[in-house]
């Protein structure tokens, strides 16, 4: 019996051995540092990731838009051709003609639902933002600085300059 009563005051705790066991308050405090620390590690870790994956749509969406800018611009150089086919058209047959122009709409057509609309340049003010001037001509009524003629149709593309007009000025 003895032994018995011996047996469970081992396996008592005081109250001094209790404490030693517990951690101290520096100690405490200094966990809690590091949890803290360990937190704004993590939301900063998520903030960067978030900043990344916007980086690359971005990035993903300007070489799509880079790859049809060059295709866009390769299609207005067909379009300006079919332009000049249809200005000397006169002499072919109306069966010609007629293809000519369903070919230039359907063109037409295609680009404009890629959101390309044309600048309208004649009888505007000469604007270097909009017309590239390749020359000039002598008018005596108009107005110094109009737009006599178009070279070559200009562009805007979702409403950012894609080509600009190449256009005769009045002198």
């Amino acid at each position: 019996m003895t032994r018995a009563k011996q047996g469970k005051s081992e396996n008592k705790t005081t109250p001094e051995a209790e404490t030693e066991r517990l951690l101290t308050v520096s100690e405490v405090q200094s966990l809690l540092d590091d949890l803290d620390r360990e937190r704004e590690l993590r939301v900063r870790a998520l903030a960067d990731f978030d900043n990344y994956r916007k980086r690359v749509e971005r990035e993903r969406e300007s070489a799509a838009q880079s790859g049809k800018r060059a295709i866009i611009l390769a299609l207005l150089e067909v379009m300006d051709d079919f332009d000049r086919a249809l200005e000397h058209a006169v002499q072919s047959p109306d069966a010609v003609v007629e293809g000519l122009r369903a070919i230039h709409k359907r063109l037409a057509g295609v680009i404009n639902a890629e959101g390309v609309t044309p600048i309208e340049s004649v009888g505007q003010q000469f604007d270097p933002e909009m017309h590239e001037a390749v020359g000039v001509i002598e008018a005596g009524d108009g107005d110094p600085g109009t737009v006599l003629d178009e070279v070559s149709r200009g562009y805007i593309w979702n409403g950012a300059l894609l080509r600009p007009a190449r256009v005769r000025v009045a002198r």
